[in-house]
């Protein structure tokens, strides 16, 4: 949430939590200063981008601060506590979700990047790196 603030206005949502209850629902948003917000961002994602990887990502992709290139991210979006039990054993319940400014659910679902690209086993095994090659050339022609 903090990190977000160098591209998202301070007060503007960066993540919500729902809960099970519709009313109940919590809200974080930027702090900072903005300053990275001038420049062109490009953030690579994939199958393990996961928590608040995707809730970063997701909070510049709904601004349309950044794009997205590589794979859709985990989906992992869930908020959960750990509750002791009387025998000493614990617990981890799932108490929330996480919802980017827009709304969207995380969970199971993922983000989908703004540019789909694979990396195959012939580019790893080459040396090649197409979404890093992907990004380059957005940011490049800033687009």
């Amino acid at each position: 949430i903090k990190l977000a603030g160098y591209w998202i206005k301070s007060g503007q949502p960066v993540v919500s939590e729902q809960y099970a209850d519709p009313n109940q629902k919590d809200v974080y948003t930027a702090s900072g200063s903005t300053d990275l917000v001038k420049y062109p961002t490009v953030i690579l994602v994939n199958g393990g981008s996961a928590s608040a990887s995707e809730i970063f990502s997701g909070a510049l992709k709904d601004y349309g601060l950044a794009k997205l290139v590589g794979q859709k991210t985990f989906g992992k979006g869930t908020v959960q506590a750990l509750e002791k039990l009387p025998d000493g054993s614990s617990v981890k319940l799932t108490i929330a979700k996480w919802l980017t400014p827009k709304g969207t659910s995380i969970e199971e679902q993922g983000i989908t990047p703004d540019f789909e690209v694979a990396i195959s086993e012939d580019d790893y095994n080459n040396a090649k790196d197409p979404q890093l090659d992907k990004a380059k050339e957005l940011l490049l022609n800033n687009k």
